[in-house]
């Protein structure tokens, strides 16, 4: 027998065995400064490329008004308590209103925070009996949440209708056996290639099979469709999604989330979702700013017009210049390189100190061996003298990636350092 902690001394994960080299820098960085499209790293202003706030609402001053009135009146606690038991009002009331209006369902529900909202949700839906088949690009809150079913589950192909109607068929053969439903769960844009799920086209395969939908649209709800409803609006079956997630950390640059769907069936998820019977009641802070922000996505089309503007300046700056951004159908905006993790990290250096641009890097084991992702995610508040810098930073990146030089500065760091 083995001590626990042995495994976790020896073996530090794919990620974490480079917390010597990153840590500080290429994870865990310090931004500083108001949130906006230029910040303070190391000491040094950088272009920022990295931050979620779509629609420019983080330091708005219309919002930030709000969010100090509401600071000053209720405080950070109140209401104390789960919404079950005493943490429930009327502004909690208005808000899932207003965000079941603004998504087109007939019910929503707040959650504390996304994460571990979607992960109960998936846990309330299911039990042993049913199937759940997902997406196998789906964000880790999804595989999480999947991983607390007790039942049977499937992946298919990312955004392979092929793979999914194989599934399916699986699905459906293993349900009439355990007398269970099948769950699928797409995501409305996926966070890192920015590809939109194919929502039209499973919404399609519910002519063919019996179940329902589960979409996660964080990064789609208020950047997409004609009011910014999200990527079921986009694609025109919102009415197809019976059960629609989204954050309040993405457009809407705050904490929360929701759930919507059919009254029924969020009524159920009330009384069903552990980590909102047993968790604190959102505070005021948050609804009340949230109510704000959800009202300046209604009346403020100029926002979403800007960051589309952006938007297309950069991915299409990007590919004129032959930059491979695969195939994003939204404001997330990947570009890939090839490289090792060493060559990555000297890169990104480069980028940071000499060309003050900071975006995220994503490499193994989130993306296979041999490529880097630079993401990108542009927003209202970006300039076109910012996209233009960070154009001409990218071309001569490239340009010392593939001349070796940024191979050559790895391994003399990893020579100083005796490996």
């Amino acid at each position: 027998m083995r001590d626990l902690f042995d495994r976790i001394i020896e073996n530090k994960g794919p990620l974490g065995k480079w917390a010597s080299q990153a840590e500080g820098y290429f994870v865990f960085p310090k931004l500083e400064g108001q949130i906006s499209n230029r910040m303070k790293f190391n000491g040094k202003e950088v272009i920022t490329w990295s931050i979620n706030d779509y629609l420019g609402l983080a330091n708005h001053p219309e919002v930030r008004k709000i969010d100090a009135e509401a600071a000053a009146e209720h405080g950070a606690a109140y209401p104390m308590g789960a919404r079950m038991m005493s943490g429930h009002t009327d502004l909690h009331e208005q808000l899932q209103n207003e965000l079941a209006s603004f998504v087109k369902k007939e019910a929503a529900y707040l959650l504390n925070f996304g994460y571990q909202g979607i992960m109960s949700c998936i846990d309330a839906l299911v039990t042993k009996d049913d199937i759940i088949v997902y997406d196998v690009d789906s964000h880790a809150c999804i595989i999480d949440g999947v991983r607390l079913h007790m039942g049977k589950r499937f992946t298919y192909q990312h955004n392979d209708m092929d793979s999914l109607e194989k599934n399916l068929e699986r699905a459906t053969k293993m349900a009439e056996q355990t007398g269970g439903g099948i769950l699928v769960i797409s995501e409305g844009v996926f966070g890192m290639r920015g590809e939109q799920g194919r929502l039209k086209e499973i919404v399609e395969l519910k002519k063919k099979f019996k179940f329902r939908l589960l979409v996660d649209d964080a990064h789609g709800f208020g950047t997409l469709g004609a009011t910014g409803a999200g990527a079921g609006e986009e694609q025109g079956v919102q009415e197809g999604i019976d059960v629609y997630f989204a954050t309040f950390a993405k457009s809407m640059a705050s904490i929360g989330a929701f759930l919507a769907g059919d009254k029924e069936v969020i009524d159920y998820l009330k009384y069903n979702l552990r980590s909102q019977m047993f968790a604190k009641s959102l505070p005021m802070i948050f609804v009340k700013g949230a109510l704000k922000r959800l009202e300046m996505l209604r009346s403020m089309p100029e926002l979403k017009n800007k960051l589309w503007e952006n938007v297309n300046a950069l991915q299409n700056g990007l590919k004129e210049r032959g930059f491979d951004i695969g195939t994003t159908q939204s404001c997330v905006t990947p570009v890939y390189l090839n490289g090792s993790i060493p060559e990555a990290m000297a890169l990104v250096k480069d980028l940071r100190e000499n060309y003050g641009i900071f975006c995220s890097i994503v490499v193994y084991p989130v993306i296979p061996k041999g490529l880097i992702l630079l993401r990108m995610i542009p927003t209202a508040t970006h300039t076109m003298e910012d996209i233009q810098e960070t154009l001409e930073a990218f071309s001569a990146i490239r340009t010392r990636l593939e001349n070796g030089t940024y191979k050559r500065l790895s391994q003399a760091v990893a020579m100083a350092m005796g490996e």
